[in-house]
């Protein structure tokens, strides 16, 4: 098994390939199998390190909540790629992955030489509105404690975020994606909310403007929300690019795997140079 050991913590990793990096991170209830396709894909021209966020998967999940607060995840992980002898890569990152990659430009922008945010967002304006889903991810959060991870999963697969993907998956890859979800752990995952939910980070809307390195935004088609947010996104991001998944929703990575992989190696490719 192959772990970074960061102030206590066991981050669990997959790497593969050689030339220049790519760290890539997974979505709440998600871990870093989902980006196995994509790792061969990049992985004749790309080194890749695919991490499992704390509390998900095989990385430790502990009962206090220091460790989840985003500031604390992004240092541990940067601690965690820095220990590999990395001084800068592209940082990928699908939902809860890409607002942490995001995060990881605004506190270590020296260790990032480019960005990939799939279905990501820069946090939320306003403290009311940061407060009231603080509210709401804490209801989650409870419910995972009090009535366990089916109990959660049967919610969090009600939610009509996912609704595109009745259609777009088969009944073996919606097996295997309810599968992923239930083998996590309840604390995990609810401090996972608590620590790093989109309330409880911070509010990076106002630096977009000063990111300097290469972006690609990726939104599914059929996710309204995020797809509008790319747009807000690209408009203030000096060198972005924008790519809208035609009949994808919000993990268009496993809705349309082929289409996202396609815009992500030709992201890298294109800019290799400089990476």
């Amino acid at each position: 098994m192959t772990y970074a050991e960061v102030n206590g913590l066991a981050l669990y990793y997959d790497r593969y390939g050689f030339g220049p990096p790519v760290v890539m991170l997974h979505g709440f209830t998600g871990s870093r199998t989902t980006w196995l396709d994509l790792v061969r894909e990049l992985q004749d021209n790309f080194c890749t390190l695919s991490f499992d966020l704390i509390g998900h998967s095989r990385s430790g999940s502990p009962s206090e909540i220091d460790h989840y607060r985003m500031d604390n995840a992004v240092d541990d992980l940067v601690s965690a790629v820095r220990s590999m002898g990395i001084e800068k890569a592209v940082w990928l990152g699908y939902s809860l992955g890409g607002r942490t990659a995001l995060q990881v430009w605004k506190r270590h922008p020296d260790i990032v030489s480019g960005l990939i945010l799939e279905g990501a967002s820069p946090g939320i304006p306003t403290c009311k509105e940061r407060n009231l889903r603080r509210q709401s991810d804490e209801t989650l959060a409870q419910l995972l404690i009090e009535d366990g991870i089916e109990a959660f999963v049967g919610h969090w697969e009600s939610m009509s975020l996912w609704k595109s993907q009745e259609s777009n998956l088969s009944e073996s890859s919606q097996t295997a994606l309810r599968a992923q979800r239930l083998a996590q752990r309840e604390i995990g995952l609810a401090n996972s909310l608590r620590g790093m939910g989109t309330g409880a980070q911070s509010w990076l809307g106002e630096d977009l403007k000063s990111i300097g390195v290469p972006v690609l935004l990726i939104a599914g088609s059929l996710d309204d929300k995020y797809s509008q947010i790319a747009r807000e996104m690209g408009e203030q991001i000096p060198d972005s690019q924008i790519e809208l998944i035609a009949d994808a929703g919000h993990a268009a990575h496993i809705e349309r795997p082929e289409q996202v992989h396609k815009v992500i190696k030709d992201f890298l490719l294109q800019h290799r140079g400089n990476l």
